[in-house]
């Protein structure tokens, strides 16, 4: 499946999962006399696994997913080269949505400045799913920066999405009003 689609998200994760959990059995399988791995040292094992799987499946010109994936595994040793896979898997996908994946993975690793330059750089109001709009606004109310947020709030009305454009601005409304009165979420 990862082969005709190399974005297949479950397809990805499942494989990813059989990876993992082979690569955290075989850390300590060759030698059975052996003291069992530690759970830093399984866990290593299984990211190492993911990362060749991801790196197989990236050299695919259409992959975007595993870019994104090789990003949050990189994300923590080196931000700037993750920061460029998600750009690269952005720039690989015309419907938005490894965008809106590259901005969750900034803002869940507490990164909503690199998320806001990337969106800023790479969004499309037009084109790209409103999850990207939506993103942006959540990396922009991270970043304390409720102008930003406000801006990318109505910059979503350019989108066709009618539907789903409503009901992110009657999701974010609230959230930026709170923050603007500096009111904490309840």
């Amino acid at each position: 499946m990862l082969v005709d689609d190399p974005n297949n998200i479950r397809a990805f994760q499942a494989l990813s999962e059989i990876v993992r959990r082979r690569a955290a059995e075989g850390s300590h399988a060759d030698d059975p006399l052996s003291a069992p791995p530690d759970a830093g040292a399984q866990q290593r094992a299984a990211d190492l696994a993911v990362w060749s799987l991801g790196e197989e499946l990236a050299g695919n010109p259409r992959a975007w997913y595993p870019l994104i994936e090789l990003a949050r595994l990189s994300l923590h040793d080196d931000q700037d080269a993750a920061i460029r896979r998600l750009a690269t898997a952005s720039d690989r996908d015309p419907s938005g949505e490894a965008l809106a994946e590259s901005l969750a993975v900034l803002r869940e690793a507490q990164l909503p400045v690199e998320a806001l330059g990337l969106g800023v750089g790479h969004w499309r109001a037009k084109e790209h799913s409103p999850e990207v709009g939506r993103q942006l606004v959540l990396a922009a109310l991270d970043a304390d920066r409720t102008y930003d947020a406000r801006h990318h709030l109505a910059s979503l009305e350019l989108n066709p999405d009618r539907q789903a454009v409503d009901a992110i601005r009657g999701e974010l409304e609230p959230a930026i009003m709170r923050v603007e009165q500096h009111i904490p979420e309840s």
